[in-house]
């Protein structure tokens, strides 16, 4: 998809943020290493200016959720540990060993499959695996201490593969309640306990793990949604230090016009304007992940909340405005307007969502400025 860079709608990053969060984060942990999650183009941030910012504030590796994206991060000069957090097809193995990626292994028939593509392809180098422990996720990880003993013995009789870490997912690390947490907390340690030996890396701590719970269990951190500067609990639990949000959402009026009482706006005549009104244009839309759910919501003119009205479009939102605005009025759909903040907390509120799903979705049309 071509970014928009010829309209003014623009989503900005403040990359010295990302790496004020990643610092504060590492003045809080004891020796553990910090591996920045920038999995989903990082989070809707851009993967590669967030990958620089991330290891100026300290961190020490990255995070995927694709092969491909660890490869564009190898493209692009970064030398440092990459982790894929989903098994990758046999197929591909290689490819990883090739550019010294570091593959996850979820269950036994994933390894049996490796085994057996690897035995017909030797390779020069050896596939670094992370084994996956499910301690309660429900995803994707070894559940007992059978399957983890079986898996870890073949890993080490094999020479195209090579422990390098075993790591487990907290579902509820940012929930008050810590009665699951420390259930699989405990499931956890009594699976690491069946293996003779720990491999190099040993992770649990996800942002609000690390937050809260003291960095939980091993030598390594992935950071994720809290490096972007938002609070993994949404609202739910107060962070131990102040988070400085990377991104906001500008655009501006491409026109402002005076209708009368009665005059239908938008698709379907979903609001007729009660009175002689100032209806507002603004070139952004749900093909931009301004979602059609964010008619009723509010955004930011001079410090001034306007209402988006009408059914928002696929390239374009009108909003009500209080009085005659200059065509050009800088608009903020998410950031800081004349002393007046729209969050992206605020945003999945409305959206009844995360802020994970909202960043995640503003689409590759957007185009992203980095400040």
């Amino acid at each position: 998809m071509t970014p928009g860079y010829h309209r003014p709608t623009v989503l900005k990053i403040k990359l010295e943020n990302i790496t004020k969060n990643v610092s504060n984060h590492k003045k809080m942990l004891n020796n553990e290493k910090i591996f920045a999650v920038i999995k989903a183009n990082a989070y809707g941030h851009g993967a590669i200016p967030v990958a620089k910012a991330a290891l100026e504030g300290g961190a020490e590796g990255f995070c995927v959720a694709l092969l491909d994206e660890a490869l564009e991060l190898r493209r692009h000069g970064f030398l440092e540990p990459i982790l894929v957090l989903n098994m990758v097809d046999a197929l591909y193995l290689p490819l990883a060993a090739e550019n010294n990626i570091s593959i996850t292994c979820g269950n036994e028939e994933w390894l049996e499959e490796a085994l057996h593509f690897l035995k017909n392809n030797p390779l020069n180098n050896p596939v670094k695996l992370h084994l996956k422990i499910d301690s309660g996720m429900g995803r994707i990880g070894f559940f007992t201490k059978e399957s983890l003993q079986e898996a870890y013995e073949k890993i080490q009789q094999a020479p195209s593969l090579f422990l390098e870490g075993i790591f487990t997912h907290f579902s509820t690390a940012d929930e008050k309640d810590e009665t699951y947490f420390n259930e699989q907390l405990e499931k956890f340690t009594q699976l690491l306990d069946v293996l003779p030996e720990l491999p190099e890396y040993v992770h649990s701590s996800n942002s609000a793990t690390s937050l809260w719970h003291k960095a939980g269990v091993g030598n390594l951190v992935r950071l994720g949604i809290s490096m972007y500067g938002l609070n993994p609990s949404g609202k739910t639990l107060t962070l131990p230090f102040p988070l400085a949000p990377a991104l906001s959402l500008e655009s501006s009026l491409i026109q402002v016009k005076k209708v009368p009482k009665g005059t239908g706006v938008g698709y379907g005549k979903t609001y007729v304007t009660k009175k002689e009104e100032w209806i507002g244009t603004v070139p952004i839309g749900y093909a931009d992940g301004w979602q059609r759910k964010m008619s009723g919501f509010s955004v930011l003119v001079k410090g001034k909340k306007c209402e988006i009205v009408g059914r928002v479009c696929m390239d374009q939102c009108m909003i009500r405005l209080p009085e005659e605005v200059s065509l050009g009025e800088k608009v903020t759909l998410i950031g800081k307007n004349s002393g007046e903040e729209i969050t992206l907390q605020e945003v999945a509120d409305h959206l009844e969502t995360i802020h994970y799903e909202v960043a995640c979705l503003l689409s590759d049309r957007l185009n992203r400025v980095y400040e």
